[in-house]
């Protein structure tokens, strides 16, 4: 049989593994006060004690009131806590990001100076017109034979005339200009 220790120790430890990861903010807790069980987000909570003991105030209840603003003081604590880690979170989370920036920045930097450092030492080597590059001579014998359709020019195929755009009149048949034009300038 398991000893009540051993089974209540890892209980709390899987309590407070799983606290560390849930946002408290905007977690709803079920808080066992003296008037009953008060459930919410602990800024609901806070309000509902606060409310609590002000009623018991104005009852003259001393005691229920020093009660109600201690639970709402419980509350408040956990409330601050979880606002303290978050904001150290973002101030941390920002550092990183800063961080990163600043070695983006680096890089692109060192990239850009290599990038003129080679251009400029390319530039003694290379001209920076393409044009005036040396080009390859194709004109040679690439051991190619050439056809009859390479050497002869090709003939011009005549253009179809513009028709112009009448308001509402039929266009006009525009005469040919070349006799030989042949069936398709008719169209």
């Amino acid at each position: 049989m398991r000893s009540s220790k051993s089974r209540s120790r890892s209980k709390n430890n899987r309590n407070n593994n799983n606290r560390s990861g849930v946002n408290v903010v905007n977690r709803v807790f079920d808080s066992s006060g003296p008037e009953g069980k008060v459930r919410g987000t602990p800024q609901q909570i806070i309000e509902k004690y606060n409310q609590l003991a002000r009623d018991a105030q104005l009852a003259g209840d001393r005691v229920a009131t020093e009660n109600f603003q201690q639970h709402a003081e419980h509350y408040l604590r956990l409330l601050a806590e979880a606002m303290r880690e978050q904001e150290a979170k973002r101030e941390q989370q920002e550092a990183q990001n800063r961080d990163r920036q600043a070695e983006r920045d680096r890089e692109r930097n060192e990239r850009i100076e290599r990038q003129e450092r080679e251009s400029n030492s390319g530039q003694a080597q290379q001209p920076t017109d393409p044009a005036s590059a040396p080009q390859p001579d194709v004109a040679g014998d690439s051991g190619l034979v050439a056809t009859p359709e390479e050497t002869a020019p090709k003939p011009k195929r005549p253009r179809k005339p513009r028709r112009k755009k009448n308001d509402g009149e039929q266009p006009q048949a525009q005469p040919d200009a070349s006799p030989e034009a042949g069936p398709e300038a008719a169209e």
